[in-house]
């Protein structure tokens, strides 16, 4: 009989931002892996395998598809390279442009912070892969990698939310918005921001390094998703599966909910403005922020699609969708805003100025 967890973890993922792949037992890896794995791997007698404790993990992007890594070091390299200096750039001028010391900005920031850290924690070492053949990950390397793409993703969906009251406020409450959304309220919702996320996904990495690990380490990804690392464990992890699965949803559907009735909030009161032109100029004022959140939960919506029907899905487009998902909103986030706002061009154009 098929129990309760493992039906809900059929048919939903855990957590959006974490895939479920299948395990090594059940792909075939390229050939040309099977030398470089095998001298790694711990060795197994009569198909059960060894319960000495592995000392590192081997993460293979894309096993059935080597050749997919020569194609794709190119487009992410310089993907990763716009994402850096974009939200660098973005950073600087904010904090060198006076007239950008206002607590949007200062939001915008925190945002451009927490995409630069998670394509740190990421693309570097899928390029390593690429580029080098530098698959081992150490243990305390794998697990720290798996709670920053936790907890950032967290931070990135709440500072998304945080980012929809400020445009509420500044449309619905125009006179009390000096009065409201303060520097203070910026530097208490960051403590938020950090604190909320960092306490409720720290268990997930956690959960799973008290695991034993006594054979398998070959992890098909490329990165260390909970599921994914857990799945080469000795133990039970179905405790894993339901705490991430209840955390994952818990925060990013509530801060989903809380920026949709903002954006009801908004809508309803632009709809009774009676001057010309003033919808459309309250609707401007929220045009960039509106275009990030379509991102960011463009990208979450296409993983969590795919991954449902993952059996339809080859593993390592699944992969690929989980690569790209710390990658486009990091490169992309920075570069809507710029375009869009009038006052981060006009610092970027002073930026330059004085470079010259």
């Amino acid at each position: 009989m098929v129990s309760l967890p493992d039906l809900l973890f059929k048919t939903c993922p855990p957590f959006p931002q974490l895939l479920e792949i299948p395990d090594a037992e059940s792909s075939h890896l390229h050939p040309s892996l099977e030398g470089h794995i095998s001298s790694k791997v711990v060795s197994h007698h009569t198909g059960n395998y060894s319960t000495a404790p592995v000392s590192e993990f081997l993460l293979i992007c894309f096993p059935n598809y080597q050749s997919w890594q020569h194609w794709l070091s190119l487009p992410l390299s310089l993907l990763f390279l716009l994402a850096m200096g974009a939200n660098a750039t973005l950073l600087i001028t904010i904090r060198l442009e006076a007239s950008l010391h206002e607590p949007m900005y200062y939001l915008l920031s925190l945002l451009s912070l927490l995409d630069m850290v998670l394509c740190l924690t990421v693309i570097p070492k899928v390029l390593a892969i690429f580029w080098f053949d530098l698959r081992s990950i150490s243990f305390s390397a794998c697990f720290l990698q798996m709670f920053i793409m936790n907890c950032f993703l967290a931070m990135e969906s709440c500072t998304f939310m945080v980012m929809a009251y400020d445009r509420y406020v500044a449309i619905c409450h125009p006179l009390r918005y000096p009065s409201i959304i303060t520097h203070q309220f910026v530097a208490k919702a960051s403590v938020f921001i950090v604190t909320r996320n960092a306490l409720l996904t720290a268990p997930i990495p956690l959960l799973t390094a008290r695991l034993r690990y006594c054979g398998k380490n070959v992890i098909e990804n490329c990165i260390c998703a909970n599921l994914s690392v857990s799945r080469l464990s000795c133990d039970n992890f179905t405790l894993n599966r339901i705490y991430q699965f209840v955390v994952g949803w818990t925060l990013l559907g509530s801060d989903f909910i809380l920026i949709f009735l903002s954006y009801t909030f908004i809508l309803r009161a632009v709809l009774r403005f009676k001057a010309e032109g003033a919808a459309v100029k309250a609707l401007s004022t929220c045009g960039s922020h509106f275009i990030l959140i379509l991102f960011f939960s463009t990208i979450l919506l296409v993983v969590v699609l795919t991954n449902v029907a993952r059996k339809r899905v080859p593993m390592d487009i699944l992969i690929l969708l989980n690569v790209l998902h710390h990658l486009i909103p990091p490169a992309l986030n920075p570069i809507v805003y710029g375009v869009r706002t009038k006052e981060i061009k006009q610092g970027i154009k002073k930026l330059l100025w004085r470079g010259v």
